[in-house]
C-alpha cells in the first residue's frame, strides 16, 4: 500500500496536521514553500491545503495526477480553478465558517475606530496634544449600512449590528427572496441602487470573480447618494484603488475602512502604485489593516477544525 501524503503549503494550526496523521496520511508542512517548487513536486502528493499563494489552474491540476483533495484555510476560491478539479475528481473545500466571526468582528472594529476617530486620536495623545473638539466622533445609531454580499461574512457582520439601532439593508443577487428572515433587523433590497441610494456606509462581502472585480468604481460611487463609508474586508480588487482615493480626497466618501487591497505585496509596487498608496496613506479619514480580518489565533484553529470535518465527512459519504 503506498504512502498517502498531503503538501500544506502555508502556516497553519497543528491540530490540522495532528488530524490529516490520525487520518493516516503523511504531511509535508513546508509553509515558506514557493509556487513554482510546489508545481515540481505536486504529482507525489494526494491532499493540498492551502492558502491563497498557490494557483490551483488547469495546468497545475493537470500535473497533479494523484490528488484527491484541495483544502483552502479562508474562503476566497478564486484560486481554484474548481469546475476542472471536480471534472478531475478533486474534492474541493474551503473553510469560511472558521473565520467569518472574525471578519464580522473587525469590520465593526474599524468601523467604529474610524466614526472615533480612535486612530489619530491614540496617535495624538502618545504625542501630549490633547484636541477632544477636533477628534469629535460620529454615532452608528440612526445611519443606514448598507452590507452587499450576505454569505458568511456578511451574516456575521450583520449579527454584530443587531443592537446599534441602525437601518441594516442587505443585497445579494445570488440568493433567493427570504435569505435574511432570520435576522428580523435587517431588510433585504432587491438591486444595488437601494444600497447606493440610501445607505451612509456601505460594507463589502463578496467573492472576487469577472462580475465584482472593480465594483466599487468611479461609476458606482457617483451613484451614491450619500457622502459614504466603505467598508472592505472581502477582497482587495473588488475596489479601483485609485476611484477610492480620488472620492476620498474630494468628499465624495465621507471614510473607508480597509483590510485588503488591489496590490498586497508593496515590496512589488509599481512607481505609479508608490503614489497612489502613498496618497492613500496620507489621509485621515481611512482606517487601515494588512488583510487581518480574518486572521485571529481563535479561526486559526477553527480553519482547521472546519477543513477536517468536510475532508472526514466526504471520505465517509464515498464508502
Amino acid at each position: 500500500m503506498s504512502e498517502k501524503k498531503v503538501l500544506i503549503t502555508d502556516d497553519c494550526h497543528p491540530y490540522l496536521i495532528e488530524s490529516l496523521t490520525n487520518m493516516g496520511y503523511t504531511c509535508d508542512f513546508l509553509p515558506d514553500i514557493t509556487p513554482e517548487k510546489t508545481l515540481e513536486i505536486i504529482p507525489h502528493y494526494e491532499g493540498l491545503i492551502i492558502n491563497s499563494k498557490i494557483d490551483v489552474n488547469r495546468s497545475f491540476l493537470d500535473r497533479a495526477v494523484c490528488l484527491k483533495f484541495v483544502g483552502r484555510l479562508g474562503s476566497g476560491m478564486e484560486v481554484v480553478d474548481r469546475p476542472y478539479a471536480v471534472e478531475k475528481g478533486v474534492f474541493v473545500m474551503s473553510s469560511p465558517e472558521g473565520n467569518r466571526n472574525a471578519v464580522g468582528e473587525q469590520a465593526l472594529g474599524m468601523l467604529l475606530s474610524l466614526a472615533n476617530n480612535l486612530c489619530r486620536a491614540d496617535r495624538e495623545v502618545r504625542q501630549m496634544i490633547w484636541e477632544r473638539e477636533a477628534r469629535r466622533g460620529w454615532e452608528l445609531m440612526g445611519k443606514t449600512i448598507g452590507i452587499v454580499g450576505f454569505g458568511h461574512t456578511g451574516r456575521s457582520f450583520a449579527a454584530k449590528l443587531a443592537g446599534f439601532g441602525m437601518e441594516v439593508l442587505v443585497y445579494d443577487k445570488y440568493q433567493n427572496h427570504g435569505y435574511a428572515h432570520h435576522f428580523p433587523w435587517v431588510k433585504e433590497v432587491q438591486d444595488l441602487e437601494a444600497i447606493q441610494k440610501y445607505s451612509q456606509i456601505i460594507s463589502l462581502h463578496l467573492p472576487l470573480n469577472s462580475e465584482t472585480r472593480h465594483l466599487v468604481n468611479q461609476n458606482f460611487i457617483e451613484k451614491c447618494q450619500n457622502a459614504f463609508v466603505l467598508i472592505n474586508t472581502s477582497r482587495g480588487k473588488i475596489v479601483d484603488t485609485l476611484s477610492v482615493v480620488e472620492a476620498l480626497e474630494n468628499g465624495k466618501m465621507r471614510g473607508a475602512c480597509l483590510d485588503v487591497f488591489e496590490n498586497e505585496k508593496p515590496k512589488t509596487y509599481t512607481e505609479e502604485e508608490t503614489k497612489l498608496y502613498k496618497r492613500l496613506y496620507q489621509l485621515d479619514n481611512v482606517v487601515l489593516a494588512p488583510h487581518i480580518a480574518g486572521w485571529t489565533h481563535e479561526s486559526k484553529r477553527r480553519m482547521a477544525e472546519m477543513l477536517i470535518e468536510k475532508l472526514t465527512k466526504s471520505k465517509n459519504n464515498n464508502h
